[in-house]
């Protein structure tokens, strides 16, 4: 469970750097994209923020409910192992 803790908090703040020939900005969340950093434009460095909540809130009830399927599947197969035996 604490991997899965790790990995989905670094999935959810983990930046992905994209150039493009008039600015540059930092995307935030996978799957979904929910913060864009954007770090400098044609007309010089910036420092902007567009927060989606909507992808935020998917993104958060994606890895928390893929954490809780594994979870229950895990303790699934052990009891059923220790009733097996």
């Amino acid at each position: 469970m604490v991997f899965w803790v790790v990995l989905s908090t670094l999935m959810m703040t983990w930046g992905i750097k994209v150039d493009w020939p008039d600015a540059v900005h930092i995307n935030y969340g996978l799957p979904l994209v929910w913060g864009i950093h954007t770090v400098s434009m044609i007309v010089g460095p910036v420092d902007l923020w567009k927060i989606d909540i909507s992808a935020l809130l998917t993104d958060l009830l994606f890895w928390q409910g893929l954490m809780a399927a594994i979870g229950v599947t895990i303790v699934y197969l052990f009891n059923r192992k220790i009733h097996d035996s």
